[in-house]
């Protein structure tokens, strides 16, 4: 679909390592989850004509999990709109990277710092489209914490009454949230159903599984094309560096030395 190749999966992880470890960040578990999600929407999925990241036929991805943009800045440096040196900047004094998705950085359509944000944002770009009947579509990848926000479930609503049939959410479900996991804050077992009632169609799958991620975004199997989407994937937070998976307290955990090397060796570097 595209002349640029994104990396893989691997050296995605990695490149956020060496930023987060050279800029002494946090959130690299939130970004590991969603890696292969990302990368399957740049490398298959989004249309940016001209490989334009502002042209007015494109496409719209709105990273309501702001936190997890590390895992999209190595994504937007593949494609050219983001100079190397800013990434092996990141975090520092001047840099124009923040540390949370900012829509002045090519590829972010909207400051998504404060939970929840995102999905109102993707609605009304969606319900334009739909206006304009210009067939772009519009994707908002949400946490699974993240769905615990009023302003998310508003959205959602709005758009499935709405039948806004581009719209597409993709749920990070990694069974985490800042402070601990989903199922003892709110459990979200409740998704599916919840998504049926709203309107939308909904699929299930392995968001690590970059085939069936590409056959959920692109709608193959749609039964319902005249209805939202929503794709509930199944992630693991810390994907990838084993003394991270599972291990809740490396959400707001920074890397030293050792860890940094640990973390490379368990991603083959």
């Amino acid at each position: 679909m595209r002349s640029t190749r994104i990396p893989d999966s691997t050296a995605i992880r990695r490149r956020i390592l060496e930023i987060s470890y050279a800029g002494q960040t946090v959130h690299i578990p939130s970004a590991f989850s969603i890696v292969e999600l990302l990368r399957a929407l740049h490398q298959e999925v989004l249309s940016y004509p001209e490989n334009n990241p502002d042209h007015l036929n494109r496409d719209f991805f709105v990273l309501s999990k702001g936190h997890g943009v590390m895992a999209l800045y190595p994504i937007l440096e593949a494609r050219g709109w983001v100079p190397s040196s800013e990434l092996d900047s990141y975090f520092s004094d001047g840099s124009s990277l923040p540390g949370l998705a900012e829509a002045h950085v090519p590829g972010c359509e909207a400051n998504t710092g404060s939970l929840g944000h995102g999905a109102g944002v993707a609605a009304g770009l969606a319900l334009a489209a739909q206006l304009n009947s210009s067939g772009q579509k519009t994707f908002c990848l949400v946490g699974d914490g993240e769905m615990n926000e009023g302003s998310v479930f508003e959205a959602l609503s709005f758009i499935g009454q709405h039948r806004l049939k581009d719209f597409t959410v993709i749920v990070d479900l990694n069974g985490f949230q800042a402070m601990g996991s989903t199922e003892e804050i709110m459990s979200q077992q409740s998704l599916p159903g919840l998504f049926e009632a709203l309107g939308f169609e909904f699929t299930v799958i392995d968001g690590h599984n970059e085939g069936e991620i590409i056959r959920a975004l692109s709608r193959r199997d749609s039964l319902a094309p005249e209805k939202p989407h929503a794709v509930i994937a199944k992630t693991v937070k810390g994907k990838g560096v084993d003394f991270m998976e599972g291990d809740n307290s490396w959400h707001y955990g920074r890397l030293d030395e050792e860890s940094f090397n640990l973390a490379n060796q368990y991603l083959g570097a």
